[in-house]
């Protein structure tokens, strides 16, 4: 075995406690206002290890701009980027996120710190993503304590907003121009698959508008959530026929087992539906949200005129009926080619540590590093340290396994290293 890994394997103690500092600052969105601690804490271990480190404010203006339904957030939006020339051909991005989302009462054990128990480490942030910067910075020390060189130049970004979007930290970076590689490794993802792909993600709004009265005389009025069946009517429709679709892209293997599904699948979804102050009074509007998540095979100027036909076949049956919607672009689809050299490096590192073969696979759901391939036109794979169907990433009592965790590390040593 290569000293590398002797070494990486007596340092899983110290990964833990690295974890757990980090799960300790609450950089739960919203709000989102810890980013700068969690910020200052990563640049500093970078700086210790001799990295050039930037901490990088997105400006309140841009992010309201970016963000128009995010303005009631508070907090500096922070990022850090982190370089380091070894004078090697290449250079390496990795990235994930350091926001999280919020915890619920319902957890067994204390959602902001870890808890280790049964062979598994808990606390809010440990999948979902702080497990992969806390690996990381094991590694980033052993190979210094080691005195081995890096195969590549290392660009890191740590990045915030992931879990709201649209416009997040890494986003930003984009447009900046500070991910500058040749390949880039995402830790926002589950060690089930190696994430080539993703969903575009949409997100639309429907407001159907009535006349409040009076409900004992509720035929004086017009009801807003009556005239919202047939538009929910029409949804359901244009549902059917979008997920009849299929991409080609291999969906999850934990989706596959669990579902049967082979491949990605677009999905249209309601998911919010918001009328009505009291019951003896006829509602005057009733807001239907939800989202459309795009096959890469499919583009968001289809989905969208897809969408207007719907909401036009509405006005022309039922013109009656007055209502508004919107349709935004949140995130584009991601799609590396599965025969590029670097997927196949990444797939290679992650079947020698992990001892089983790891597949590649597409996402149900939607990422920023989609926005920042669409920049960048880097070749990206998303691999992490959680389980899909166990972890329960943005569920209560979020966890990882201890071997996970130690495979992560190792992981990231040998793809690192060489």
């Amino acid at each position: 075995m290569h000293p590398l890994f002797d070494y990486l394997g007596s340092r899983t103690d110290a990964t833990i406690k690295t974890l757990d500092e980090l799960v300790r600052i609450q950089t739960h969105v919203p709000p989102g206002d810890n980013y700068e601690k969690a910020m200052d804490y990563a640049a500093s271990r970078f700086e210790h290890l001799g990295f050039d480190v930037e901490k990088i404010f997105m400006p309140r203006e841009l992010f309201e701009k970016k963000n128009p339904r995010l303005t009631h957030l508070k907090g500096d939006r922070v990022n850090v980027s982190a370089t380091r020339d070894v004078g090697a051909k290449k250079t390496l991005l990795i990235n994930t996120h350091l926001d999280v989302v919020p915890a619920s009462a319902n957890w067994s054990t204390p959602p902001f710190e870890c808890t280790v128990k049964d062979g598994r480490i808990f606390g809010r942030g440990v999948a979902d993503s702080k497990g992969g910067p806390a690996a990381l910075f094991t590694v980033l020390s052993a190979l210094e304590e080691l005195d081995i060189q890096p195969e590549y130049n290392l660009n890191i970004a740590l990045t915030t907003d992931e879990e709201m979007g649209p416009y997040s930290g890494l986003c930003y970076l984009a447009d900046l121009g500070k991910l500058k590689a040749d390949h880039f490794l995402s830790m926002d993802g589950d060690s089930d698959d190696i994430t080539i792909a993703s969903n575009g993600n949409i997100d639309w709004q429907v407001d159907v508008y009535g006349r409040s009265y009076h409900s004992g005389s509720s035929f004086m009025g017009v009801n807003a959530i009556e005239n919202s069946i047939p538009v929910m009517n029409e949804l359901m429709a244009l549902k059917a026929k979008v997920e009849k679709r299929r991409s080609k892209v291999p969906a999850s293997m934990a989706i596959t087992e669990k579902t049967g599904l082979k491949t990605l699948m677009p999905v249209l979804n309601i998911t919010v539906m918001n009328a009505g102050v009291k019951q003896n009074i006829v509602p005057d509007r009733c807001t239907m949200k939800g989202d459309r998540r795009f096959i890469p095979e499919e583009n968001f100027d289809d989905a969208r005129l897809e969408f207007d036909s719907a909401m036009k076949n509405i006005k022309n049956k039922y013109p009656y009926i007055n209502f508004n919607y919107s349709c935004d672009e949140i995130y584009a689809p991601m799609l590396t080619n599965m025969d590029h050299p670097w997927v196949k490096e990444v797939q290679k590192v992650a079947g020698e540590v992990s001892g089983r073969e790891v597949r590649l696979a597409g996402a149900q759901g939607s990422l920023d590093v989609a926005y920042a391939v669409k920049v960048t036109g880097l070749p990206a794979c998303c691999f992490g340290i959680g389980r899909r169907m166990e972890s329960n990433a943005h569920g209560d009592n979020e966890n990882i396994r201890i071997e996970d965790l130690e495979m992560y590390t190792k992981f990231l040593g040998k793809l690192i290293a060489g």
